[in-house]
């Protein structure tokens, strides 16, 4: 037994580069009398990409000891309160904020903008929808948490901008009435590749959500990665009461593939509010007639497909929230750093934009439907 927990000792996990044993990964070790060893490893989240790796690597530790006649790994999951620990150990017995917007009673709505894929323009809808809920007099906050493709910085004119620490506190980038933050805002320099998964991509959300002081706001728009990977799966626990945009585009495949984004939400209990269809038409002058037409360069029905869809799929109305024409003007002020909502020549597709967030902000904001953290007891 020495001669196996000395192996397994010197098993690093592949992403925190410290040895399981020491992150109390390994927490049972079994030889049984033909001389096959059990080693139980704890994953930190459910479905980590690197599982095979690690089992791997503990496989080939044990196997080579003398008198070892087999190995099996049986793997399971932390607890909330094994992975707190963890996360305490890894600040240096530092104990980490909470999340505001997880706490029961938190009144600020969560907009998680999500798509099936990427290149359907979800961060330009979510810079835009954030602007025009500030200019509808709420009190907002974008989070960036696209780790891998982070574009919200550039398209708020942002590239440069770094954040600043106040006590224990990041304070987010102003832009306006906004509060902006970023992992692009964290880099070292602009062409740092981030290349994280599993728990230090958690620890990155955790940090900017927990760590970043937002104060009181009545919304938090969320711009997702494309897909159904590693950051949603986190932020589906981390915001239990988050509510999710879906964004697409005109044609029948991209449509299919939001879909797996909005059942995906559903998965982690979030509740998904409503579509966007993007780059819908084209207004084009005819040439013969000289009236103007929209022209669905790429198809058309997408939205609808995904609203009628998710509606049947999830048992609730998913309406189509608004089609968002092809227009310059919103690449354009994308490219810029300048959004087209609430500039002076907005273009067709601000007023669609400005129309959505109108709709989102007609609903109150209370309590109704999230949870409380409350367990109802007989008297």
């Amino acid at each position: 037994m020495k001669a196996v927990v000395a192996s397994l000792s010197r098993v690093m996990d592949p992403e925190i580069k410290r040895p399981l044993m020491e992150l109390g990964m390994i927490p049972r070790i079994d030889i049984d009398a033909d001389g096959v060893v059990t080693v139980e490893v704890l994953l930190t989240v459910q479905f980590c990409p690197l599982h095979t790796t690690i089992t791997e690597d503990v496989q080939k530790a044990v196997s080579g000891i003398p008198g070892v006649a087999g190995a099996k790994v049986e793997l399971g999951v932390m607890t909330d309160e094994q992975r707190k620990a963890l996360n305490v150990q890894l600040r240096g017995g530092v104990e980490q904020h909470e999340i505001p917007f997880a706490k029961p009673g938190n009144l600020t709505r969560v907009l998680l903008v999500s798509s099936g894929k990427g290149g359907v323009g979800k961060s330009s809808v979510t810079a835009n929808l954030a602007l025009a809920l500030a200019r509808g007099g709420k009190k907002v906050g974008i989070l960036d948490a696209d780790i891998y493709g982070h574009s919200i910085p550039p398209m708020l004119g942002l590239a440069e901008a770094q954040p600043t620490m106040v006590g224990e506190y990041i304070m987010p980038v102003p832009y306006g009435d906004l509060k902006v933050m970023s992992i692009g805002m964290l880099k070292q320099s602009r062409d740092q590749v981030i290349a994280w998964r599993g728990p230090i991509l958690d620890r990155a959300l955790q940090q900017m959500l927990a760590d970043v002081y937002w104060g009181d706001l009545d919304y938090l728009v969320v711009d997702l990665p494309p897909g159904t990977g590693d950051v949603a799966m986190s932020l589906g626990a981390k915001l239990p009461d988050a509510e999710v945009l879906v964004v697409t585009t005109p044609q029948a495949a991209a449509a299919e593939v939001a879909e797996r984004a909005g059942t995906m939400a559903d998965m982690l209990h979030q509740r998904v509010i409503g579509v966007v269809e993007n780059m819908s038409y084209l207004e084009a002058t005819c040439p013969k007639c000289g009236e103007t037409h929209e022209v669905d360069i790429f198809g058309s029905g997408g939205g609808e497909q995904v609203s009628r869809t998710l509606s049947g799929r999830l048992g609730y109305d998913v309406p189509l929230l608004g089609r968002i024409p092809l227009d310059v003007t919103l690449r354009v002020a994308g490219d810029e750093g300048e959004p087209v909502v609430g500039s002076a020549e907005p273009g067709p597709s601000a007023a669609v934009i400005e129309q959505v967030a109108a709709t989102l902000a007609a609903k109150p904001r209370g309590l109704a439907g999230m949870s409380l953290g409350v367990t109802p007891v007989q008297g």
